[in-house]
């Protein structure tokens, strides 16, 4: 930049949120401290996810959903933009507590207008405000199973996520994570075309997940513990050398005169005092290591807000919102909204009697019944949907 020029690829780092000093000297994005993320492990995190994520899909638009196996890869932000079309939806969807990092979810403006349309039952969905609000919640139920699945490896206590915000931008724009990071590319079919969904985890994150998935030591073989274990063993015990044991085999479990109290194994003496659960004593009096297994307690799914989210709506409750009652909607050629006049009587979608939708900022969430409170309309509220409901009601 030494003529006060700027490269494209600089331009495109800027609207990124990516700082020109994070640029080398060949106009790329420095990669900087890289991590080393382990993709097998990483991929059994996926594999966990991928039938959740085509059922809650399928569940949403009402049609056939399914997904391939995920391809789980390190990445860097060059090797992403050139996976991408020119423009997507981001849905930025950080997690916070015991992960930190950016976390982004990336689709199609395609699939964003399918999703849309099977969702809210019209063709050719218009992607507005609507739209990406009705795509951040759909994701939003992905990241949710992403937390119960952390949760049981109870390595992340109080992992939780910010709220799904999604933007339709150009790829240049998209908030990538710097540096080296975990890419998972899930392939769909929905309702017959075939989709991928992009999802970016950060380096330091996707670490940590793959620390929690990583492989167990394999399982010890029906033969007994090695030679060299049955000597470090023997000798924590203060027990005879190996040499001047007798072997002991299966055979040997049911000789006369041998209570099951008595069964040991070799090195650790016959006779041997049981602890209360009926685990052998050491040589020494000292009980064997056991491991410390409590049950996983689950979040109470139905309560209320946590004490920082109350604290935190605290500040918005003096808010105005614009809250509408929905008598019913209708479709009409021009010519016949041209041709109307006073008198004219509009039938709409709904019956005599059935609840009416109620709104708030356009979107709806409740329904009720009309009634006259003196001399004005008013509604009583009957029922409170759901969020999935508030999703798949949308209009």
């Amino acid at each position: 930049m030494s003529d006060g020029a700027i490269s494209q690829d600089e331009i495109d780092a800027l609207l990124s949120g990516v700082p020109i000093d994070g640029l080398n000297a060949s106009g790329q994005v420095s990669n900087g401290p890289s991590v080393t993320i382990d993709a097998v492990a990483l991929g059994k995190f996926a594999d966990e996810l991928k039938q959740p994520l085509a059922d809650n899909f399928k569940q949403m638009t009402g049609v056939d959903c399914s997904a391939s196996n995920v391809v789980v890869e390190s990445c860097v932000r060059d090797q992403l933009l050139a996976k991408l079309p020119e423009m997507v939806i981001a849905v930025m969807a950080d997690f916070s507590n015991a992960l930190t990092g950016d976390h982004i979810y990336i689709i199609s403006t395609e699939l964003a207008q399918k999703l849309v349309s099977l969702i809210n039952k019209e063709e050719n969905a218009a992607l507005d405000d609507m739209s990406l609000s009705i795509i951040s919640e759909t994701l939003s139920t992905h990241t949710n199973d992403e937390i119960t699945a952390l949760d049981k490896t109870q390595k992340f206590a109080g992992l939780a996520c910010n709220p799904a915000e999604a933007v339709n931008i150009p790829k240049a724009m998209v908030r990538i994570p710097q540096n080296t990071f975990a890419l998972f590319s899930y392939p769909i079919t929905l309702d017959g075309q075939s989709y991928t969904i992009w999802e970016a985890i950060a380096g330091e994150a996707a670490v940590q997940i793959a620390k929690a998935y990583g492989s167990e030591p394999e399982a010890a073989s029906g033969s007994g513990l090695s030679a060299a274990d049955m000597a470090s063993m023997q000798s924590l015990a203060g027990g005879m050398p190996m040499g001047g044991q007798p072997q002991m085999g299966m055979g040997q479990m049911g000789m006369p005169g041998m209570g099951m109290g008595q069964m040991g194994m070799p090195g650790m003496g016959m006779g041997q005092p049981m602890m209360g659960g009926g685990m052998p004593m050491m040589g020494g009096g000292m009980p064997m290591n056991t491991p410390n297994v409590q049950a996983l307690q689950y979040p109470n799914l139905q309560g209320g807000m946590a004490a920082n989210e109350q604290g935190n709506i605290s500040l918005i409750m003096d808010v105005f919102m614009e809250m509408t009652v929905e008598l019913g909607r209708t479709k009409k050629q021009i010519r016949d909204i041209l041709g109307m006049g006073e008198g004219t009587i509009i039938e709409l979608d709904k019956l005599a009697g059935e609840p009416v939708d109620i709104l708030v900022n356009h979107k709806p969430i409740a329904k009720g019944e009309v009634v006259v409170i003196d001399e004005n309309f008013g509604v009583r509220v009957t029922e409170i949907l759901s969020p999935l409901e508030r999703v798949s009601d949308l209009h």
